[in-house]
């Protein structure tokens, strides 16, 4: 029942009593008003696999499902980080996308988001969860959900198909940098799909290599070159791959502090990365924010939230 990565701030809690948990939780929504300390107290300390024992036990004690008697009790903000907590990461994951594709419009964000920054093992799982949770396939949904270039990358990434080895071959490097600079800052128009081959496909290693080539031959950045070669989503997307393999952690500190700089919060990309790294990289992320923005992600999320939302925010986040 151990987290699933080493980097997070929710670790296994020792001394772990899942019927315990149970009980507690239960008496936090047992008459009238709710005891959200109490809930949050239980659900910000305890790893993944722990709050899958706590729901098997609260069904099995009260006979009811936690998630949903958590749901009718709670609200706004709380309520999303409190159910996101109680989902194994590839349902959740799939549930996020589901909602981004509801009704009109679409919230390419949360697409960019997650499949430039899951790995292939999981978007196999998100894709399994995906077509047993909602009856067609994800690549069906985000097919019918967005167009052009930037669904063809999108149904690339979906594929799992990236290399995930260590080899680099430094002579198809080479070749793969001047394909881009050719598709793009060489030439009038873009070639789109020379970026889609050589960014979804190639491994993490490969393409760092990729990048420094990249920079020799045209004297720029590939992510300058893609911000003036692109735009949209198509843009963002590219741009997403390419900080991933840089830096997930560094990807996912500037996610979150777009997300609260400014007016108003994008509380859905804050709740997600919150949720969804908690225990896999929060510790390198907390790093990067404060590396890149000279201020605590504790002290961000402090100003911008309020509530039981902001407190169960800074448990995730942990100490400053």
């Amino acid at each position: 029942m151990a987290a699933i990565g080493n980097r997070g701030t929710v670790t296994e809690a020792s001394g772990f009593d899942a019927a315990a948990d149970a009980q507690k939780l239960r008496g936090a929504m047992k008459g009238a008003g709710t005891d959200e300390a109490a809930i949050i107290d239980v659900l910000a300390h305890r790893t993944i696999a722990q709050r899958q024992r706590i729901k098997e036990a609260y069904k099995q004690t009260v006979g009811k499902e936690l998630a949903d008697e958590l749901s009718s009790e709670l609200s706004g903000n709380f309520k999303d980080v409190v159910l996101g907590l109680l989902m194994l990461p590839p349902v959740y994951d799939a549930y996020e996308l589901k909602s981004a594709m509801k009704g009109a419009g679409t919230e390419e964000a949360c697409l960019i988001d997650i499949l430039a920054s899951r790995t292939n093992a999981e978007i196999n799982a998100i894709n399994v969860i995906y077509k047993k949770e909602y009856g067609k396939t994800l690549e069906d949904a985000v097919s019918g959900d967005t167009s052009g270039m930037f669904k063809r990358v999108l149904v690339s990434l979906l594929t799992a198909g990236r290399d995930e080895g260590d080899k680099v071959d430094d002579a198809q490097a080479v070749q793969d940098a001047k394909d881009i600079y050719e598709a793009g800052e060489a030439r009038w128009g873009t070639d789109e799909v020379k970026f889609l081959t050589v960014l979804c496909v190639r491994n993490r290693k490969h393409l760092l290599k990729v990048f420094d080539e990249y920079q020799k031959i045209s004297g720029k950045d590939i992510e300058e070159s893609i911000k003036r070669e692109m735009s949209g989503c198509l843009e963002d997307v590219f741009l997403a791959i390419v900080k991933c393999m840089r830096s997930k952690p560094a990807f996912f500190a500037e996610r979150l502090y777009k997300s609260m700089k400014g007016l108003g919060t994008t509380d859905s990309v804050l709740i997600r990365i919150m949720v969804s790294r908690a225990e896999i990289d929060m510790l390198d992320i907390k790093a990067e924010f404060q590396k890149m923005y000279k201020k605590s992600l504790h002290s961000f999320i402090k100003g911008d939230t309020s509530g039981d939302y902001r407190k169960i925010l800074l448990e995730l986040c942990g100490s400053e």
